[in-house]
């Protein structure tokens, strides 16, 4: 999401990766597989979340441009996208400029009203490494974070560059290092007057630009100066919660619903930093993850915590652990969007084993012969010396409505769906048992009958909200939460919170803007009280008892 606002404006993925006058360009927030044309963003291969960098594509509208794609096999021309619901003729008329569609040979078709004489818009070439900031150059692949700021400090006092290879004169860049990255930069040392420049990618262009290519310093959008790739997240400042309470070793456990969360969304700088910042910054060791679009999305964060590359997770003054995830090998629901699964995160390196994990399935079904409840899924964890089921449940309420920003809210007027009869059998035979996830509506509502029928309690009263948003950051609905057995409410410390610190970043997209929120969903968080080791713990640990019991890994494991 590089570029003028947008993720089209953006730079090759791979240099080698060009055939056919076919180029496959990835945006600096590593979007992938998107076909460019003369700056336009290729509707025909955009994923919801380029979709929704054009002016006024929110979620829902972007939803249904994909909806629509897939029903029809392909856009034809641009025009077709009138009949998608929430585009129309005129908001067509807004966004037309910015849109082409292109075939897999990379044949396009732009709206003849749209075409421009005298070469109006040329390709960007790549990043001007005359004028791009270190934080720019960092999103160019073969670029780190040490040759970037080496690049920024030559330039200073050596002036600007005059040719690409003058690179291999900064520290650090040798001529290989020079090869692999030469197709994604390019060398100006002055610009003409038409020239727009955001985000350190430079355009010609004579065209008056649309909303998603507006200067970052206009006043409408109130963003700061040079785009998201010259925007430096700043994560809040929080004081590590005590491992230990009251002399005894404590464990955190959490649930969050990552709204669609697909591979693209996972591999946003701005979400996967979000994401794996609020794991670590609150010291969550488990997990429950809920609305996964693509069952390798919890990959992508497991992959940034054990080996990090954005720097804030580099940089984080705690030990980060080893973690490990594992997702449901068949969707747990179905909605108007689609199949989503759920899955677990889980810190290893300090006493947490997965046993076995597995979907509650509904001997009930509908007249379609599917199940008519979203599945819970379970994973039974070993915690030092004992063992905790966790049930992890994402109800979809119906009566979804749209709100006003796109963002999907519920009707306190609609009931959602009881929970699988599965459940219950499952809560009578466990005695250490978390329900936790996305119910859809608060604790005093219908689908979770169930629960308190086994005498379960929740930890989430009604009147505390677990939905975000940037126009609600306190939010309106109590969506989440965490159900305790009797049995474990022993080891409850009495301490759970929702967390709504940092759950934005300058990559993510909010409408037609950015700086917006991982999810509409807030995490919840619980603690409690685990064995602890009479030794001093290791670097990793945090107190949690290990246990050894051989290497067998359950297949669910990744």
């Amino acid at each position: 999401m590089g570029g003028n606002l947008g993720c089209h404006r953006s730079i090759p993925k791979d240099p080698t990766d060009l055939s056919l006058s076919t180029r496959k360009f990835s945006a600096a927030c590593n979007f992938s597989h998107i076909l460019v044309n003369q700056e336009r963003l290729n509707i025909n291969t955009a994923t919801e979340e380029e979709l929704m960098t054009l002016p006024g594509v929110n979620r829902a509208v972007a939803q249904n441009i994909v909806e629509y794609r897939e029903c029809i096999g392909g856009y034809k021309k641009v025009e077709d996208l009138a009949l998608v619901s929430g585009i129309g003729a005129t908001k067509l008329e807004t966004i037309k400029l910015e849109i082409c569609v292109s075939s897999k040979n990379g044949s396009s078709q732009h709206s003849p009203s749209s075409l421009r004489k005298d070469n109006e818009h040329l390709a960007c070439t790549g990043m001007n490494v005359n004028t791009a900031t270190a934080a720019q150059l960092m999103s160019i692949r073969g670029i780190t974070e040490k040759i970037a700021k080496s690049i920024v400090d030559f330039r200073a006092v050596q002036g600007p560059f005059k040719s690409i290879e003058d690179l291999v004169k900064v520290n650090y860049i040798n001529s290989s290092l020079l090869d692999k990255i030469r197709f994604q930069v390019f060398v100006e040392r002055s610009r003409t007057p038409s020239t727009n420049t955001n985000g350190g990618f430079t355009c010609m262009t004579k065209s008056q630009p649309s909303p998603t290519s507006y200067s970052m310093k206009s006043e409408e959008l109130d963003l700061p100066p040079g785009g998201p790739s010259q925007i430096l997240s700043a994560r809040p400042t929080v004081e590590v919660p005590p491992r230990l309470r009251d002399g005894r070793a404590v464990l955190r456990i959490a649930t969050w619903n990552l709204q669609r969360c697909s591979s693209d969304k996972a591999n946003n700088p701005g979400v996967k930093e979000v994401v794996c910042m609020t794991l670590l910054e609150n010291d969550i060791k488990i997990l429950a993850v809920q609305d996964l679009v693509d069952r390798d999305a919890l990959d992508k964060f497991c992959g940034e915590l054990n080996q990090p590359i954005l720097s804030t997770v580099k940089k984080w003054r705690e030990p980060r652990g080893l973690w490990k995830c594992c997702v449901s090998d068949t969707p747990t629901g179905q909605s108007s969007k689609g199949a989503h699964y759920s899955g677990f995160l889980w810190d290893s390196s300090c006493g947490i084993e997965l046993k076995e994990a597995a979907i509650l399935e509904n001997p009930v079904t509908n007249g379609n012969g599917k199940h008519g409840h979203c599945l819970p899924y379970l994973g039974r964890f070993y915690v030092g010396s004992s063992e905790l089921t966790l049930v992890n449940v994402h109800v979809q309420a119906p009566g979804e409505l749209i709100g006003q920003n796109g963002r999907s809210q519920t009707s306190n007027g609609h009931k959602a769906p009881p929970l699988s009869g599965k459940i219950q059998e499952t809560l009578k035979g466990e005695k250490e048992v978390l329900v936790l996830g996305d119910f859809g509506l608060g604790s005093d509502g219908q689908a979770v009958e169930a629960l308190r029928k086994e005498r379960l309690t929740p930890l989430v009263p009604p009147s505390l909200y677990t939905n975000i948003s940037t126009s609600s950051p306190r939010g309106s609905l109590c969506l989440d939460n965490i159900w305790l057995s009797r049995t474990l409410k022993k080891i409850y410390t009495g301490h759970c919170c929702v967390v709504r610190e940092g759950l934005t970043n300058p990559w993510i997209p909010d409408n037609w803007s950015w700086g917006g929120v991982a999810s509409d969903h807030c995490p919840v968080v619980a603690e409690f009280f685990v064995d602890i080791i009479p030794k001093e713990s290791g670097r990793h640990g945090n107190g949690i008892a290990s246990v050894d019991r051989g290497d067998t890994m359950p297949k669910h494991e990744r």
